[in-house]
C-alpha cells in the first residue's frame, strides 16, 4: 500500500476573454501523485483535507473514480487556487488554502504504519499547522516504509526562500527518495546549479534524488551512479501535473524493482546503473503521456506498460 500525505484543492480557471466560462478541476500535487500511483495499479490512500461542500464533493468524486481511499482531517472549507488568464494566456494565481489534518491523527498513523511507502510534499510540507503533523507522520513511517518527498515549491504560499529551504531539508533528511524540478532548486538555492543542490541533498540521507528539467529530461543521482536522458518527443498540450506523474511512476517503478518498504532499503541503495536508467525512462514516459493531454491526467498501467530493465549478455557469450 502507498500512502500520500498532502493537500487536495480545486483549480479554478477564469478567462476574461470568455466571460462566464469558468473551469474547475481537482488538483494539488499530493492528490495528483495518489491518483497517479492508483492508475498504475498500486493501492493508494491519501491523507488530506477537503470539506463537505461542492468543491469537496468534486474532489471526493475524483478520488473515488480513481480508486483512492481518503483519510480526511481538518475543518476549513475546501482549498482553491484561482487562475485568471491574461490576454496573452498567462495566468495569475490567487490562493485560498488551508492545511490542517486535525482529527485524523489515529487513522493517518495507522495508514502510514501499514504502508510499504509514504510520500508527501508541496504545500503540506510548508504550511502550518499541518506541516508538523506531516513531518511527524513521515518520521513515524520509516520503521516499516520507505519514504519520498517532492518540494514542488509554491512561493505564493511560502514566499521566504530561506524558510522554505530549511523546511525542505528537514523532509529530505527523512526521505529515501526525493524528486525536485529545476525551478524548485533554482528558487531554493539561487547561488548554485540545480545539480549541485541535488548532490547536496543526496548527502542528507536519501538513496536517490531525481531532477526534472522540462524538455531537457530527467536526471537521477544515486550513491552508485548518475543517469540522464532527454525528454520523450511529444506534442505538448500543457505541462500541468507532469512532475506529479513522474513522481507517481518513480514510486511504481521502484515497486516493480522490489525496492519499496523498510526491508528493501539495502536494495534501494544498491540499484544498478541499468536499473536507474530504466527507472528514469519509465518516469519520463509517464510525464510525456501527461504532457500530451490537457490537465493533470496521469497514465494508466495499460498506457505506460511495465518497467523494463535490459538483460546484459555476459562477455564471451
Amino acid at each position: 500500500m502507498i500512502t500520500v500525505i498532502g493537500e487536495s484543492l480545486v483549480d479554478i480557471i477564469s478567462d476574461p476573454r470568455r466571460p462566464g466560462e469558468v473551469q474547475a478541476h481537482s488538483g494539488g500535487s499530493p492528490l495528483n501523485v495518489a491518483v497517479g500511483v492508483a492508475r498504475l495499479g498500486l493501492a493508494a490512500t491519501l491523507v488530506t483535507h477537503y470539506a463537505a461542500d461542492p468543491y469537496g464533493d468534486m474532489i471526493e468524486g475524483h478520488l473515488n473514480t480513481n480508486g483512492v481511499t481518503a483519510i480526511i482531517g481538518g475543518s476549513a472549507p475546501t482549498s482553491t487556487a484561482t487562475a485568471t488568464l491574461g490576454s496573452d494566456g498567462a495566468a495569475t494565481y490567487a490562493f485560498d488554502i488551508s492545511w490542517d489534518i486535525n482529527g485524523a491523527a489515529l487513522p493517518a498513523l495507522a495508514a502510514v504504519q501499514d504502508s510499504n511507502h509514504v510520500h508527501t510534499g508541496s504545500i503540506a510540507a510548508v504550511l502550518g499547522p499541518g506541516e508538523q503533523a506531516t513531518l511527524g507522520l513521515l518520521e513515524a513511517a520509516r520503521e516499516r516504509a520507505t519514504t519520498s518527498f517532492d518540494p514542488n515549491c509554491r512561493p505564493a504560499i511560502c514566499p521566504d526562500a530561506a524558510v522554505a529551504r530549511t523546511k525542505a531539508e528537514r523532509f529530505v533528511a527523512v526521505s529515501d527518495v526525493v524528486k525536485a524540478s529545476e525551478e524548485d532548486l533554482a528558487w531554493l538555492y539561487p547561488h548554485r546549479t540545480p545539480e549541485e543542490s541535488l548532490a547536496a541533498w543526496l548527502q542528507l540521507g536519501p538513496a536517490l534524488v531525481a531532477l526534472t528539467r522540462g524538455a531537457s529530461g530527467p536526471v537521477i543521482l544515486a550513491r552508485r551512479g548518475r543517469v540522464e536522458m532527454a525528454a520523450k518527443p511529444v506534442t505538448v498540450a500543457d505541462t500541468v501535473g507532469a512532475g506529479d506523474s513522474f513522481m507517481a511512476a518513480l514510486i511504481s517503478g521502484l515497486d516493480q524493482l522490489a525496492a519499496l518498504g523498510a526491508g528493501a532499503r539495502d536494495r534501494l541503495h544498491s540499484l544498478s546503473h541499468d536499473e536507474l536508467h530504466a527507472l528514469a525512462a519509465y518516469a519520463n514516459g509517464a510525464a510525456a503521456i501527461t504532457c500530451s493531454r490537457p490537465g493533470a491526467n496521469p497514465p494508466t498501467s495499460a498506457e505506460l506498460g511495465r518497467l523494463s530493465v535490459p538483460l546484459r549478455t555476459p562477455l564471451g557469450h
